[in-house]
Order: structure tokens, then sequence, then C-alpha cells
């Protein structure tokens, strides 16, 4: 089955079309180096928790939104090689191409599928 990474940042409203432009550039990026699909979603019903919540997970502040994305890979192996080599892709440096986000709220990691319908 297929390996999946998952992620959840906060992003301020104001650069939510920089951020689209972002992630498009990113998934290209991506797909070259092995990713089946690339989904990017701007949270639009997206409730405060009392115990958890998304908001809470990320420490949306206000004029903030909630992105939920995920990428589909082949396999594990796949997505480890593209990691590698992404890694120190020129692309993908902080310096040359800054995230429009604060990437210490981003919560992210890789699972296995179980089920899938």
């Amino acid at each position: 089955m297929h390996y999946i990474d998952g992620f959840v940042a906060a992003v301020s409203d104001a650069q939510r079309e920089t951020y689209i432009r972002y992630a498009a550039e990113m998934a290209q990026l991506l797909k070259q180096h092995g990713a089946l699909r690339v989904v990017e979603c701007w949270g639009d019903d997206v409730p405060e928790g009392k115990l958890t919540s998304f908001p809470m997970a990320v420490k949306r502040e206000p004029g903030e939104s909630v992105v939920f994305a995920w990428i589909v890979w082949p396999d594990k192996g796949t997505r480890d090689a593209a990691h590698t080599k992404l890694a120190t892709h020129p692309r993908t440096q902080r310096e040359t191409n800054p995230m429009p986000f604060d990437g210490k709220r981003l919560i992210y990691g890789g699972f296995r599928t179980v089920v899938d319908v």
C-alpha cells in the first residue's frame, strides 16, 4: 500500500496566495521525485476545541488559517529517497525559498496505509 506524509500548519491569511504558489511549486518538485499525489487544503470549517483541535495543535493565532496537506508516495523507500535528495535541493533551501509560514508550528509525520477504500 501507499505511504503518506501528513502535515498541519497555521498560515497567515495575508499570505494565502503566496502559500498557494509555494505549495504548487513544492508539489511539482515532490512529483518529480516520485510523489504520486500532493493535496493542499485551506481550512474552511476548523473549529476550536476544548481539549484538542487543529487550531490548538498549530497554535493558530488571529488572522491565520489551518492548512491540512498530504503527499501520497508509492512506498516508504521512494519517500525516504526523495527526502534525502530534497534536503539539499536548491528550491527547498529556506535562505533562497523561504516557507510562507512558521515552520516551528508545523506538525508532520509519515504514515503506513492500513485502509484505502
